[in-house]
């Protein structure tokens, strides 16, 4: 009898896709490097009692690393505050589908990858931050006017090599085309206040010195900046004001990305890794997130945080954020060709 019930369990395993053989745990491995997320694998322990072990470096590095160890990976998951790497990863016969309703049911149905091969947990928006003391609100409108001359000397970026400026790039190539994209890239490029230098927070505190008039920045560094416990930070976040690019009725809306994770091909804790996606796109783990990091919440029953929602609702751009990957190699060309350092 004892025999016969080992081989009904071991059939339910198989058509259930059971695994008899994980661990307590699950391993991670990360390009987020925010407080925020320690903090919801901790909860998720005290909740569960399973051990989160995360590994950090550099995105291509951690895929590199992924397709090197194959088989024999330790790591259950993949998480990178890019869409574009996620595509990368899941091109490379990296990633497995995730199937779980819950998690399907916590998260905005235009965020969901299309192919199945990743769960976005936040998303940000590629805005523009204005000088209070020398730009209105009313000059500003598409990212394509920024190559105007009129902002000759008075914009202030990062550098080419960024991811951020890599999607948003990727963005326009996809909307807009090669011809169209190397030409507004030339003009930003004569617009700069400066050679690109620095993080988005630096792009706020230049424009705070004086040193330029406009930034090109993730959404969440301005609640960052407001809500530093150092004042320098403050008044930098308060010397400015927050634009949300092409909301025109005719728009297509402002370029975001996403924060998400994908599951590896030979994850050794399957089971243990949705239910840790099932918390991060949770209501309680969301609330977590946007109240610590500042990032848009990807499950939409949960408000972003005061200092977000203050600036406003916007249109968000609804280009397939897979192709933020496919066409990443034509937008580094675009800055080589044009002289974006």
């Amino acid at each position: 009898m004892k025999n016969y019930l080992i081989s009904i369990l071991s059939v339910l395993c198989i058509v259930y896709s059971c695994d008899t053989n994980e661990s307590n745990e699950i391993n991670i491995y990360s390009q987020r490097h925010y407080e925020v997320d320690k903090k919801q694998y901790e909860n998720f322990e005290q909740k569960t009692g399973i051990k989160v072990n995360v590994i950090k470096a550099n995105a291509d590095e951690l895929l590199e690393r992924l397709k090197n160890e194959g088989a024999n990976s330790p790591a259950d998951l993949f998480v990178t505050v890019d869409a574009g790497k996620l595509q990368k990863g899941a091109e490379m016969g990296l990633f497995q589908k995730i199937n779980s309703d819950e998690i399907n049911n916590n998260v905005s149905k235009e965020l969901i990858d299309k192919n199945g091969y990743w769960i976005p947990i936040t998303y940000r928006a590629r805005i523009l931050v204005y000088s209070n003391d020398r730009v209105m609100a009313s000059e500003l409108s598409t990212y394509e006017d920024l190559a105007d001359e009129k902002w000759k000397g008075r914009i202030l970026v990062r550098s080419s090599s960024n991811a951020y400026n890599q999607a948003l790039m990727s963005s326009l190539y996809a909307n807009l085309g090669q011809e169209t994209v190397e030409k507004w890239s030339s003009g930003i490029v004569n617009n700069f206040a400066r050679d690109p230098k620095g993080n988005d927070r630096d792009q706020v505190k230049a424009i705070a010195a004086g040193q330029g008039d406009i930034a090109i920045v993730n959404s969440y560094y301005i609640g960052l900046l407001l809500s530093s416990e150092k004042q320098q930070e403050v008044d930098a976040g308060n010397s400015v004001s927050v634009f949300f690019p092409n909301q025109g009725e005719n728009e297509r809306g402002s370029h975001i990305n996403i924060s998400g994770f994908a599951m590896t091909k030979n994850a050794p804790n399957k089971q243990n890794s949705i239910k840790l996606l099932e918390y991060l796109t949770s209501v309680e783990a969301q609330e977590t997130y946007v109240n610590n990091s500042y990032e848009y919440p990807a499950n939409p029953l949960v408000m972003p945080s005061e200092i977000v929602q203050s600036w406003g609702e916007f249109k968000i751009d609804e280009l397939d954020l897979n192709k933020l990957g496919t066409y990443r190699n034509e937008a580094i060309k675009v800055f080589d060709k044009t002289g974006w350092k």
